[in-house]
Formats: C-alpha cells, structure tokens, sequence
C-alpha cells in the first residue's frame, strides 16, 4: 500500500510542479527597462533565452528529488519508527527540487537577456 501511495503523490507532485515550467514564467516575465528598446527584437531575444533554459527539466528535477527525499525519509522511518517519514521525504524533496529549477530557469533567461543589453529591473 506504501508504495501505491508513494507512486501516487509522485505523480501528483510532478504534475502540479512541471505546469510552472511551460511556459516558464506563466504570465509574469522579467521586468526591463522598455527605454530604447525595440519590443519585437525584445520578444525574439525572451523567446530564445526561454528557449535555453527550457534546457533545465523541472520534472526530471522533481523525480530526482522525490527520490532522494524517499531515500532520507526511509532511513529516518528506520532508526526512529517515525511512520509517513517516507512520504513527507518524497513530497519535500521533490518540492525543492521543483522550486530549485523553475528559480534557476528564470535565472538563466535573466541573465542570457542581460548579456543582449537589456536592462533587467527584478
């Protein structure tokens, strides 16, 4: 039954956490400073620097995470018979790595923008 639950939150976790990745920043891209800029070379420049950090796979991160978290949390339901360690293990592992990801996209369309002149201003 454990792993059936298991299995389930995984899918479940991986679902909620990957819709953020596609597309990256859901409505709210990085802030420029629109002085002197041409939007349409703008939109060009976001959509290839998307393109680079979409690279990144949040649900592969997830899956890995998940996987760490189960292995942690399964070795603390062993020493302390603290039982769900396991799956609090695998939601709060596959969690991070989801947040850790959609962060570190949007770090690179940040700084692949800023490295084509534009003036990033959050």
């Amino acid at each position: 039954m454990k792993v059936a639950s298991l299995f389930f939150t995984l899918i479940i976790l991986t679902g909620c956490v990957s819709t953020l990745s596609d597309p990256i920043f859901s409505g709210s891209k990085p802030i420029i400073d629109k002085k002197g800029v041409d939007l349409n070379a703008y939109e060009v420049d976001l959509e290839e620097c998307t393109e680079y950090a979409n690279e990144i796979s949040v649900g592969q991160s997830i899956l890995k995470g998940s996987a760490a978290g189960a292995a942690i949390g399964g070795a603390i339901e062993v020493l302390t018979d603290k039982e769900d360690a396991i799956e609090l293990g695998t939601i709060s592992g596959g969690a991070k790595s989801g947040i850790t990801s959609v962060r570190q996209k949007e770090r690179i369309v940040k700084k692949c923008l800023r490295g084509r002149g534009y003036k990033i201003l959050n």
